[in-house]
């Protein structure tokens, strides 16, 4: 089977420039698993309800975010009303090892048209990031929960994270337990996709969906004149060379090890 994940959608440009490539990707790799991490479509920070449903519509079977998911706080009661009257609001995932008590879950067990059984898992790393829970053990807890509920063997994991070195160790941390350990939050992408020893695929970020004129997202000049002055000022997303970046993985639907990992980078 084949999985596609979107990295960071980013403010207008980002959503404007999925919207466009996505389709033709869907179908020229006859995807069966859609995965989006939506965490920045609200203008760069954050994610609002209808623009949840916007990605939705897309196609996507499940949406991760990150550190700013809380940023638009009416994300909150989108991702809280109950499962049996809004379906759409259990598949927008915050990270799993935020403190218990927060609102939202962490991870999704799903199962497709052909009945195929999948599970995603959001994770947010401890190195150069707000405090949370350990991801090494949060995952270790969530596997177990998984192969207990749906034995999913097809899961995939976005590990939010900003040093390379956390993100790597997670991906050997999890080889041969999940499909694929995929890196998110810096907007870069990595040129290191690789499956690993025991058959998960790995990248240590997918990049970022959005305007690459920018730094990572937002307006130079804004960056610039902080940089500069120390300052503190508003930012605000740019616009300019828009590009998709996503993950293309293949996996046996069976086993849950991956065969290949392609990184894409579509631009207009």
């Amino acid at each position: 089977m084949n999985i596609l994940f979107v990295g960071d959608i980013f403010g207008s440009a980002g959503r404007h420039i999925v919207r466009e490539h996505l389709p033709h990707v869907l179908e020229t790799n006859a995807v069966d698993l859609l995965v989006i991490n939506g965490e920045n479509a609200a203008g760069g920070f954050g994610i609002t309800p209808s623009l949840a449903e916007e990605i939705f519509d897309l196609g996507a079977h499940v949406i991760t975010t990150g550190n700013h998911i809380w940023d638009k706080r009416e994300i909150f009661e989108y991702m809280k009303v109950p499962v049996e009257s809004h379906e759409r609001g259990r598949r927008i995932l915050r990270p799993a090892n935020y403190a218990v008590g927060t609102p939202g879950f962490g991870h999704y067990e799903g199962t497709l048209a052909d009945g195929t059984k999948y599970a995603v898992i959001n994770m947010q790393g401890r190195v150069f990031m707000n405090s949370c829970d350990d991801p090494f053990r949060k995952a270790d807890e969530l596997l177990t929960r998984i192969e207990r509920g749906s034995n999913a063997k097809v899961i995939l994991v976005d590990f939010h994270a900003e040093a390379t070195s956390e993100k790597v160790a997670l991906g050997w941390y999890l080889d041969g337990r999940v499909t694929a350990v995929l890196g998110t939050h810096t907007h870069v992408p990595t040129a290191d996709q690789r499956i690993l020893h025991n058959g998960t695929a790995y990248q240590t970020d997918v990049g970022m969906s959005g305007p690459y004129d920018s730094v990572i997202g937002v307006e130079k000049e804004l960056v610039l004149q902080k940089f500069l002055t120390g300052m503190p000022g508003k930012f605000e997303a740019a616009k300019g060379n828009p590009k998709m970046a996503a993950a293309l993985i293949e996996c046996d639907p069976v086993t849950g090890r991956a065969y290949q990992i392609q990184r894409l980078l579509l631009g207009e």
